[in-house]
C-alpha cells in the first residue's frame, strides 16, 4: 500500500466514510454499551451469588460456568446465526415482532454476547470481593445501627467495587479486544475495516498493522484511566509515609 492509500483509508478506521459509522466509532460504541450494561448485570449477579437464596446462587453459578466455559466467538455465533434456526424466531420475523427483529440486528447480537460474557467474568470478581470484604467494616456499620441491606448498599458494595478496580481493568481490556470479533457478524469495527481493506488491496500487513496500532492506543488510554481511578479511589489502602 502507498502512503496515499493509507491516508485515504484512515477516516474509515476512525469514524466512517460515506455517511456510515465504521472503525473506532463502532468499536467505541460496542465497548461502552457492553461494558456499562455488563457491569450493571455483574453487580446484580454478584449480589445474588453472595447474598441470594440457594436456588438463585445455583442459577448464577450455572450462568457463569456456561459463559466462562465456552469461547466468546461461539456465543456470538449462537446468538447471531443460531437463534435464526428456530421456527418461532422465524415466525416472529415474519410477523414483524419487535423483540425477535432485534436478533436480525448485528449490533444488538454483538452487544448481547459481550454483555453476557462480561457479566459472567465480572460477577466472579465482584462476588469474590463481596465475600472477602473486611469483617471489621461490616461490624462498624452494624454498631452504628445500619440494617443488613443498608450496610451492603452503602458500605460493602461501594468498597468491593473500589477494591476490584485493578482486576476489573483486565476484564475491560479483554472486552475491548473481544470487540474485534464483531467483524464476523458484518459490523465494520476497526478489525472489520482492516478486513475490508485487505480484501480490496490483497495487502494484509498495513491494514492489520493500522488496526493493531489503534487497539494499542485504546488499550493504553484505558489502562491509564484505570490507574487514575486506582490512585483516586484506592488511596486509603496505600501505606502512609512516615
Amino acid at each position: 500500500m502507498t502512503l496515499d492509500e493509507i491516508l485515504r483509508a484512515l477516516p474509515g478506521y476512525l469514524w466512517g466514510d460515506g455517511g456510515q459509522w465504521s472503525g473506532l466509532a463502532v468499536t467505541a460504541k460496542l465497548f461502552l454499551i457492553s461494558g456499562g450494561l455488563g457491569m450493571l448485570l455483574a453487580v446484580l449477579l454478584a449480589l445474588l451469588r453472595v447474598y441470594g437464596p440457594a436456588p438463585l446462587r445455583w442459577a448464577v453459578a450455572a450462568f457463569s460456568y456456561f459463559f466462562r466455559g465456552t469461547p466468546l466467538f461461539m456465543q456470538l455465533m449462537l446468538i447471531y446465526y443460531g437463534v435464526s434456526q428456530f421456527s418461532w424466531v422465524i415466525d416472529g420475523w415474519q410477523a414483524e415482532d419487535p423483540f425477535w427483529l432485534l436478533f436480525r440486528d448485528a449490533t444488538f447480537c454483538a452487544v448481547l454476547a459481550y454483555v453476557l460474557n462480561t457479566a459472567a467474568y465480572a460477577q466472579e470478581i465482584l462476588a469474590g470481593a463481596l465475600a472477602a470484604y473486611p469483617r471489621e467494616e461490616i461490624m462498624a456499620a452494624e454498631a452504628f445501627g445500619m440494617s443488613r441491606a443498608r450496610t451492603i448498599r452503602r458500605i460493602v458494595l461501594p468498597g468491593a467495587l473500589r477494591r476490584a478496580i485493578p482486576v476489573l481493568s483486565n476484564e475491560m481490556v479483554f472486552l475491548l479486544h473481544a470487540t474485534a470479533l464483531s467483524s464476523t457478524v458484518t459490523l465494520l469495527d476497526v478489525t472489520g475495516v482492516a478486513r475490508a481493506l485487505y480484501a480490496a488491496t490483497y495487502a494484509p500487513f498495513f491494514p492489520f498493522l493500522m488496526a493493531a496500532a489503534i487497539y494499542l492506543g485504546c488499550t493504553f488510554a484505558l489502562l491509564a484511566s484505570f490507574r487514575q481511578a486506582e490512585r483516586r479511589w484506592l488511596k486509603f489502602l496505600q501505606p502512609r509515609s512516615a
